[in-house]
Order: C-alpha cells, then structure tokens, then sequence
C-alpha cells in the first residue's frame, strides 16, 4: 500500500457510486504504468546508455532518481492529498508523470533524461497515494476488501509485464517508447478521472505539509545513494564514499530531530520503534533491493556478456518475475500455518542458494536458473514483510504503516541499483566480467545475512491477519 492509505470508513458513508469498479480500473491502470516505470527500464538501459553515450554511474541514477524522488515524496503525497483532496493530488500527478514521461522519451542529453525521471517520481509520488486514498473512501465493507486485494495485485504483474514490454519496445520502436507508451495512455486515464473522480469534499481547518521533512530524508537517501554509485570509482574506503556517508547520517539524524520539534511532522518516528514495524521495514528494503540488483545486473550481463538484444532479454527474464509471483502466493498461504520468522529465513535463504548459482557458474542457463529460484524466495520475503509490518498495527495507524512500507520499498530499489552499480562496475562498463561474479556474490552474501538478521529481528507469532501480497 501506499502512504496515507487506509482510511477509517465513518458510518454515515455516500451511497456507493455506480461507477466506483470503471473508476477502480482506471486509477489501477495509472498505478500500474509508476510500478511498470521501475522494471521496464531495468531491460532498456544498455540502449539507452549505448544510444545516449551514459557512463554507468549516470545509467544507475535513470533507475535511482524516479525510486528516490517516488519513495521520498510518498508520504507528503499523502498528507498533500489529504489537506488539498485526493482528487485534485490524482489529476496534477498523473499530468506530471505523463509530461515527464514524453520529457524523458525525447531525452538527448544525461541532464534532460535524469531531469525527466526525477519528474515521473514527483507525479508517482502525488499520484499513487491519492489513487489508494480514492480507492479507500469509494468502497466500503467485502467490497473494498476486494478493490484492496486487487490493488495489491498490481505489484506483481508490473513487474512481470515490465520485463517483457521493455524487451518488446526496446526491439521495436526503440527504447524512448519505454517511455512513450506512457503518454497516450495517461493522456486517457486522465480525461476519463476528469469525468469520473468525485468532487473533492470540502476541508476544514488547513493542516500543513512538512516540507522541510520531506526535503531532509530525501536529501539524505539521495546522498547515500550517491556515494555508493560513485564508491565503484572511489573506492569504497575513500575520503569522499565515506564523507558523503557522514553526510546522509548527519541529514537523517536532522530528519529525525525535526520530526520531534515540527507542528505537522511527515511521520511518528516512534512508530519505527516497535518490532514488527522495525522489522517488516527492514525486510521490504532487503527484499526490493535484492530484486532490483537482480534485474539491473542481469540485464547488463545477458546484453553485454552474451550479446542478446532486448527482447530476448525480456523472454529470459520473465520466468524469474513469474517466479516472484509464485512465491508470492506461496508464501500467502504458508505465513498463517509457519508465521512470517519461519518464511523470512526460508526466502531469503531461497534467495541466497539462488543468487550463488550465477556466481560460481558462468552461461545463460545458470542465471535464469539460479536468479529465478532466487525470485521466489524473493517474492515470499515481500510477503513476509507487510504481514509483519502491518498485521498488528492499530487501524487508525494504518496509513502511516503502509506509508512507510511503500517509501522503503523505493528507497530499496534506489540502493540496490546503486550498490550493485558499483560492485560490478567494471563488467557494466565493458572492461572486465568479474564485476558480474562479484555482482552476484554480493546479492547472494546479502541475502544470507539478511536470514539470519531476519532471524534474529522478525517476530515468530502467527499472523491471523490477511495482508495484500506487496510485490511491486
């Protein structure tokens, strides 16, 4: 979910709108192009760098910059579209995203393609949590159960259509129409929600946006991620890795001071301080990172190492999204029987055994192979996160919890890109194929250390609590 999302339903709820499932469809089409903006690219870069002259740090950041600005701004969309109406945060932000997305199609310069992305993450991050907020006010009772359970579906899908449309359009029309396809069909979904969307109930008593919060905990992210994409050039011991290292820590602890002296803060830190919160943070930072390195190391490596175009890329990687999905729903149904403890160390210990095949044993096989394997468990740890980030929290914290979930879940994939960036620097930029070995070591090291953080951190209770599959 999304931040700001789940709304307590008063009792004297509106008549439920004729038109709420037609509404439903398109605020999830708009939905589905932010979470497809993340995969689809992974496939497109080596086009994209090729045609455009990139280095790899400024390929790293075509990923980063949109999950950074998407996840740093997520929970001030939020609390935007609560004091200026959901209506309102849908509409400016799906007309950001789809003028970003033609900027960055007709990108000819790092500057214009860079600028375009950090755009889309400004729209996806007014747009999706207004969309949930919508889709929480509009049903009510079974049903809303249902519109939640089939928002929540529309992670999954993303990522699996992703892959395949970037190899289709990157083979095609060229890797701008990665891009393109955004424009007609966000140019649609928003005359249709002109029409469509409620009125905007009027406000009372205006509250304030915490722009300054916001300002801070993305400037910190940005700067870390910034010092690991640079660490693969300066080493990662060097004066200016670790300074600008100092630098993030020094920018969220000012976050942290602000959001206890601010009159509106953009979030209760004291939230975090719970367990399962803490943990279930943890897990979707972990479990989002990994699947992006995955994505973005692979697609490197099969384009570059084997010399395949775009499409037979895509086909490639789309039995690993499968696999993300399988494990998804298996992990679903286990988690109430095992409890999330028992399903944190399985996947990400799936995950480890996975990311290893493709780091001892060079060939296409061995990395569709070991990297799907590695999907699944992926896919149960996503599972395993928002059950245990979210099953226990009050309902009137709700919102905030799946807030903070969908801003880690961003954050993660900005840092994965980054990391991975580094450590396999040489091989991304074609001067030597032990980075894509070190690569995937780091992804498989990661992942095991993260089982036994897991098991370590997560809560072994149950979870009698249903929770939607997050697996954007």
């Amino acid at each position: 979910m999304s931040a700001e999302g789940a709304h307590a339903h008063i009792d004297d709820a509106p008549a439920a709108n004729p038109r709420r499932w037609r509404m439903l469809a398109l605020l999830g089409v708009a939905q589905f192009m932010l979470i497809l903006d993340v995969t689809v690219v992974a496939i497109a870069l080596p086009n994209i760098g090729e045609d455009l002259g990139l280095a790899r740090d400024t390929l790293t950041w075509v990923v980063s910059a949109y999950t950074l600005m998407f996840g740093g701004l997520m929970l001030l969309g939020g609390r935007a579209a609560d004091l200026f109406g959901a209506r309102r945060l849908v509409l400016t932000g799906l007309l950001v995203f789809t003028a970003a997305s033609l900027v960055t199609g007709l990108a000819t310069s790092p500057e214009m393609l860079i600028g375009g992305r950090v755009a889309q993450g400004i729209g996806a991050a007014m747009l999706s949590p207004a969309a949930l907020s919508v889709v929480t006010t509009t049903f009510q009772g079974a049903e809303l159960n249902k519109a939640l359970g089939i928002w929540s579906s529309l992670g999954g899908g993303g990522a699996a259509i992703g892959v395949l449309l970037g190899g289709l359009l990157t083979a095609g029309p060229g890797w701008n129409w990665v891009f393109y396809i955004n424009v007609p069909i966000g140019l649609l979904v928003l005359s249709a929600l002109t029409r469509m969307l409620p009125a905007d109930p009027p406000k009372g008593t205006r509250g304030r946006l915490d722009v300054l919060g916001a300002v801070l905990v993305t400037a910190g992210t940005g700067t870390a991620i910034y010092a690991l994409i640079n660490a693969g050039d300066e080493g990662w011991t060097s004066w200016a890795t670790l300074g600008l290292l100092a630098v993030a820590a020094v920018l969220y602890a000012g976050f942290a001071v602000w959001q206890r002296v601010a009159r509106s803060p953009l979030m209760d830190l004291r939230i975090l301080t719970r367990r399962p919160v803490a943990a279930g943070t943890y897990l979707i930072l972990v479990a989002t990172a990994l699947m992006i390195a995955v994505f973005f190391l692979g697609s490197f490596y099969l384009q570059h190492k084997q010399g395949y175009g775009a499409l037979r890329t895509g086909l490639l990687f789309l039995p690993v999204a499968l696999a993300t999905i399988v494990g998804a729903q298996s992990a679903g149904k286990a988690i109430a029987h095992v409890g999330p403890r028992r399903i944190t160390l399985v996947a990400l210990t799936v995950a480890a055994v996975g990311t290893a095949v493709p780091a001892i044993w060079d060939g296409t096989v061995p990395l569709v192979a070991g990297v799907s394997v590695a999907s699944a468990g992926i896919g149960a740890t996503f599972v395993a996160a928002s059950t245990t980030a979210l099953a226990n929290v009050a309902y009137h914290e709700a919102g905030l919890a799946s807030g903070i979930v969908s801003t880690f879940h961003e954050f993660g994939a900005a840092i994965g890109a980054a990391a991975v960036s580094s450590i396999a620097a040489a091989s991304i930029a074609g001067t030597s194929d032990v980075g894509f070995t070190r690569g995937f070591t780091f992804i498989a090291v990661t992942a095991a250390v993260s089982a036994v953080v897991g098991l370590l951190v997560v809560p072994a209770s149950k979870s009698s609590v249903e929770v939607g599959h997050h697996v954007h």
